[in-house]
């Protein structure tokens, strides 16, 4: 492959954190990398593969000032909406990480095992997906394909560092009188049914996020999708319980070895390593662990099974380096017009 030119947005934070992590793992080939982060953060230097890089300003003069392939952003939705288009102007791709831009009809909503095909649509941004949307997608696009999916009804355990440094400084909060900063209850002990902000349907902003997501990228605008999504205490790895009906019937082996023979996915229906996939020992991984497979007896084409993936590598950094890589491979490394 080509060396390239990456930037990356919010390269302090949690996520941005992940990206170098990431990168450095993949052994992507870089010519130049480029560190933005708020005005707090400028002068602050972060090293990379043994060699100090500056954070910048996120500011228009700076983005003008560097040239650039792809940009990675991890830095929330209003400053995507801003700063994502200047980097487009300059020549680059963006793969931004928050809401932005994913239910934009024209920007793909991109998980590589799932939708590749999608990515090369792009108009100068790709969407990342969100974290809980990419572990679930890349276990249902092969039973999907196996067995036509008719109905899914998923309930996510979210971890706190989907909430950010915010949401780790709560769990981790020694003192019990200190005030939130994040969520509006204490997570310490609890488990909180509500996640992002509630819509006049009464779903949360999440649990849509979760529906919508899932169709677009999966292209099913007719999937019958559930969802409820929860803030539990733990620090990293988001776990889902996931009941799927099918229009076609199945065998339980059968689905073990559709789910086994597919990307990216580690089956636990084994005793050993562990009976089922726990967020504890999913950490630092880049799969998506699938176990507790099952019939779910109440209906006739019915299954049950338990998702966990690390919601920093998998839900945010590696699918949007996965993405960038992608493209790499097709030496694309500019708009497609």
């Amino acid at each position: 492959m080509k060396p390239i030119n990456v930037a990356i947005v919010g390269a302090t934070g949690v996520v941005g954190q992940m990206f170098l992590t990431v990168l450095d793992e993949f052994n992507l080939p870089l010519n130049k990398l480029f560190l933005f982060a708020s005005e707090r953060s400028a002068g602050k230097t972060i090293t990379f593969r043994g060699k100090p890089y500056p954070v910048f300003t996120l500011n228009e003069a700076n983005i003008k000032a560097c040239s650039v392939d792809y940009a990675l952003f991890s830095a929330g939705s209003d400053i995507a909406l801003t700063f994502a288009p200047l980097f487009v102007k300059q020549g680059a791709v963006v793969i931004d990480n928050s809401s932005a831009f994913r239910m934009i009809h024209n920007v793909p909503l991109v998980v590589p095992e799932v939708n590749p095909e999608d990515a090369f649509l792009h108009k100068g941004i790709i969407a990342n997906p969100n974290c809980s949307t990419i572990q679930a997608v890349v276990a249902l696009k092969p039973l999907d394909l196996a067995y036509q999916l008719e109905r899914m009804v998923i309930s996510t355990y979210q971890a706190v560092s989907g909430a950010g440094s915010k949401g780790l400084k709560d769990l981790e909060s020694i003192d019990p009188n200190a005030p939130l900063v994040k969520f509006p209850f204490p997570i310490k002990g609890n488990v909180i049914p509500h996640i992002d902000i509630f819509l006049p349907n009464g779903n949360t902003k999440e649990e849509e996020k979760i529906i919508h997501e899932t169709r677009k990228i999966m292209h099913r605008p007719d999937l019958k999708i559930s969802s409820t999504a929860v803030r539990v205490p733990v620090k990293h790895g988001h776990s889902e319980s996931i009941n799927l009906s099918f229009k076609k019937p199945f065998e339980l082996k059968h689905v073990i070895r559709v789910l086994s023979s597919a990307p990216s996915i580690v089956v636990y229906d084994q005793p050993k390593p562990y009976p089922y996939p726990m967020p504890l020992y999913v950490e630092g991984k880049n799969d998506v662990f699938v176990g507790r497979i099952r019939r779910d007896e109440s209906l006739e084409n019915g299954l049950n099974m338990f998702v966990v993936a690390d919601n920093i590598r998998k839900g945010a950094a590696t699918n949007a380096i996965q993405i960038m890589t992608l493209l790499m491979s097709k030496g694309e490394s500019s708009i497609n017009q």
